[in-house]
């Protein structure tokens, strides 16, 4: 069959807009990030990083607008060993068609650009890279540069519907940073250690500040040595912190108030939710306290309201005390159900509930018996909500081997307790496996106490991604032992504004072109590896018309 060359052309400008792959690594089409046309990455687009022998010493910028149904991808591929690709920051250099400020804040920065032009990314998806050492120096667009201390392997400056999936984050000032222009952002599956600065309290393994923002299925390591930032600070509204593995830092989780007017203006700002999560206190690990909510910046009308916190397993391997959690001021409320909290000593009363103000409401938790409400005069309420056990064992199948699964015998076991109905909205539905992996969580009524129950299948399974939210590009505030900036500066504003265009073509054509365009769809849908804005020669596409 031949086909007059302009109905060949109207079949073809479909094609034009397909999505493209870009590989790169040993082997492959390109063989540095610096290659790939980052400025001008389309919907559904694909960059394959492949692992190899020598980390990729490069830093970009994303700043494209993918779609729910085409997001924009960049995915590393794991080599023969199981190795994710490694992208170091020191040392790195930039792809010269780039333009970015705030350079200096991380390797892989999203959104904040000239170059391409500045615009609200979204639909972005970031998985399976190994993003490390954000430290020391750098050639950017100013030509030698040097990291500031807070900059992170991925920094979010704004974007909206964001994941980051099966990241390693290691060994830079904030492992993850997210400011208050960013939204309805998921992390899951990684694994984030190593970060924070030596002697400091200001820089943490994650520090973010999004509206609506999800973790999952992460594991978060101890920070650097001598590090002491917490290991996951917050400042987001509709936080949902859920199944992950969180291990040290100056506090587990340190959940405070947002710099942004936007944030606290949204209804899920008055809501916390923090369930299914594992949360480990080594000896010496600086902040007795497991968990602070509320607010640090002094402005206690601006600090969150109310934190649902359950179906945790808390150990600690302090010989001195342990506080479960403290509350910022009277105004804030937590719920604390159905949690597992193990101390070190003999009996408990090295274990506080509460630090002193606020309202604590405790039922379905089992404890050491002769823990005490706080160690101090306390200020605000402790409620006995009923349904707390305590024994000298919760009988976990291995702890010394971090086991942390119910025995058969074990206490807890169908002892847990009805939660509050606000926290309905957050079935426990999965469990941690180690490491950063999930598996179904066995609904039985009542239900186990603490962060497992049966696991109602073999293997394990990866859930959905949730959805992100919104940080900001403010300067927070940081509590704690005391009350310095936190957040970093606020990031530069674009110094020329820089042109581009999307892009794309429509499809239009006569009555012939819809069913031949889909057969030729067919065929090239088979044949992936290709670039889309590339069209196929024209005698190429008549053999495949003619076949």
């Amino acid at each position: 069959m031949n086909l007059p060359r302009a109905a060949l052309l109207v079949l073809l400008q479909p094609l034009a807009a397909q999505a493209a792959d870009y590989r790169v690594g040993p082997d492959q089409q390109y063989t540095r990030l610096g290659d790939v046309p980052w400025e001008s990455l389309e919907p559904g687009d694909t960059v394959f990083v492949h692992a190899r022998p020598t980390p990729y010493a490069e830093k970009w910028v994303l700043g494209r607008r993918g779609t729910a149904a085409a997001p924009i991808t960049v995915r590393g591929v794991k080599d023969a060993q199981g190795n994710l690709p490694v992208i170091v920051g020191e040392n790195a250099t930039t792809r010269t068609q780039l333009n970015y400020w705030g350079e200096e804040r991380g390797i892989l920065k999203i959104g904040g650009s000239n170059q391409p032009a500045d615009t609200m990314p979204a639909h972005l998806v970031v998985e399976n890279l190994h993003l490390r050492r954000a430290r020391g120096a750098f050639t950017g667009r100013n030509g030698a540069s040097t990291y500031l201390d807070n900059a992170a392997a991925i920094f979010i400056e704004k974007g909206e519907h964001i994941t980051i999936r099966g990241c390693v984050l290691e060994d830079s000032g904030n492992g993850l940073f997210i400011a208050n222009q960013a939204s309805n952002v998921t992390v899951e599956h990684s694994h984030l250690l190593g970060n924070g600065n030596s002697g400091s309290i200001l820089e943490h393994n994650a520090y973010t500040e999004a509206l609506g923002i999800t973790y999952q299925f992460n594991r978060f390591g101890p920070l650097c040595a001598g590090c002491q930032g917490n290991n996951l600070k917050d400042r987001s509204a509709g936080s949902v912190i859920r199944y992950n593995w969180i291990e040290g830092g100056n506090r587990q989780l340190d959940l405070v108030d947002s710099s942004s007017g936007t944030l606290r203006a949204a209804p899920s700002y008055a809501r916390t939710f923090v369930y299914g999560n594992v949360l480990l206190e080594p000896e010496g690990a600086g902040n007795r306290q497991i968990v602070h909510f509320g607010g640090d910046s002094g402005t206690t009308a601006n600090y969150r309201g109310t934190l649902y916190f359950f179906h945790n397993t808390v150990v600690s391997s302090r010989t001195d005390r342990t506080t479960l959690l403290r509350l910022s001021h009277q105004d804030q409320t937590a719920h604390v159900t159905n949690n597992v909290v193990l101390v070190a000593a003999a009996h408990g009363n090295t274990l506080s509930l509460t630090d002193a103000a606020g309202t604590l409401r405790h039922g379905g938790n089992w404890y050491k018996p002769g823990y005490v409400s706080t160690f101090g005069t306390l200020t605000g309420a402790v409620v006995d909500a009923g349904g707390n056990l305590t024994g000298a064992d919760p009988g976990f199948i291995d702890l010394a081997g971090q086991d942390f699964r119910l025995a058969t015998s074990s206490a807890p076991r169908s002892q847990a307790v009805a939660l509050p109905a606000e926290a309905s909205s957050e079935p426990v539905t999965r469990q941690y496996v180690k490491h950063t992996a999930s598996e179904p969580r066995t609904q039985v009524s009542p239900a186990h106490i603490g962060a497992y129950g049966d696991a109602s299948a073999p293997g394990t399974e990866t859930p959905d991604a949730g959805t992100p939210t919104d940080a900001g590009t403010g300067t927070p505030t940081d509590a704690g032992t005391g009350t310095p900036a936190d957040a970093g500066t606020t990031p530069q504003q674009p110094d020329d504004e820089g042109s581009g265009s999307s892009g794309g073509c429509a499809a239009s054509g006569a009555s012939l072109a819809g069913p031949l365009a889909f057969a030729l769809l067919g065929v090239l849908g088979r044949r992936r590896k290709r670039d889309a804005r590339r069209i196929l020669p024209l005698r190429r596409v008549a053999r495949m018309l003619k076949a």
